[in-house]
């Protein structure tokens, strides 16, 4: 696994994201085609917990937790119980670009993790270097 090219890809993600929804309205960041269907600050606020409660956590659980379970998450519930429609859009961003910069961080300060570490997880047997990649 090349480290180095996977964390500069998602430097290079992060400010894609940043460009995209730069210039945004609050009309439009709040916007939904339908009542089922995500706006585009409800996407940036699932990318933002789920860099800070997701694929870190799991990463780090493990390689150096291997005999603690997973934090559960709730992606689809959070929508709603933590009101991402009601949120800022600027704020959402500065916070997703700041979770993602410590994220980067970490990874880069991983000496010599083993991706192949596995475990149970309730979809089947994964990696590490599974979890890593679905970040990405």
């Amino acid at each position: 696994m090349d480290l180095d090219h996977l964390v500069s890809q998602m430097a290079e993600d992060a400010q894609r994201i940043r460009v995209l929804v730069d210039g945004i309205s609050d009309r439009q960041a709040h916007w939904k085609p339908d009542p089922a269907s995500w706006s585009i600050l409800e996407v940036v606020s699932h990318l933002l917990d789920e860099e800070k409660e997701d694929f870190r956590v799991r990463i780090d659980f493990t390689l150096h937790r291997p005999d603690e379970p997973w934090p559960g998450i709730d992606p689809e519930g959070w929508v709603t119980q933590r009101k991402y429609n009601e949120r800022d859009l600027g704020a959402t961003v500065e916070g997703f670009l700041t979770a993602r910069e410590e994220s980067l961080a970490w990874l880069r300060g991983l000496s010599s993790p083993n991706w192949d570490e596995a475990r149970d997880a309730p979809f089947g047997r994964i990696t590490a270097g599974d979890v890593f990649t679905s970040w990405v």
